[in-house]
């Protein structure tokens, strides 16, 4: 059973930094790609970031470049959205996911077969 677990999500003001975790476990392979979703109140599930597990390339919205970054610590099968500079837009549910089977583009939600629960992230101005 694949699970993935998310943690890290807060209310900051507006400037300030967080830093997300998602813990992965379950896998019969490893994922292809993960990636960082969120969704706000009234809006649909948009790609934050995505990373290429095997070639560690990395993909960001443009509202997030410059601000967020991707990574991962295979050694604890952890993914992490560091963010910084935080505005009040980027408050949302944010979610982890991970997709097995080989594609050559990950982007949309479609893409991922795995998510965790999310976790809210609330940035006051």
């Amino acid at each position: 059973q694949v699970q993935l677990v998310e943690s890290g999500g807060a209310s900051v003001q507006s400037g300030g930094s967080l830093n997300l975790s998602c813990v992965a476990s379950g896998y019969w392979t490893f994922p292809k790609c993960m990636g960082w979703f969120r969704q706000g109140p009234g809006k649909e599930r948009e790609a934050v970031a995505v990373l290429y597990t095997d070639s560690g390339k990395t993909n960001y919205a443009g509202s997030v470049k410059g601000r967020f970054t991707i990574s991962q610590d295979n050694a604890k099968n952890t993914l992490y959205l560091q963010m910084n500079s935080l505005k009040p837009e980027d408050t949302a549910m944010y979610y982890c996911a991970a997709g097995v089977r080989p594609r050559v583009d990950w982007w949309r939600p479609t893409d991922f077969a795995y998510w965790g629960q999310g976790t809210q992230v609330t940035v006051s101005s």
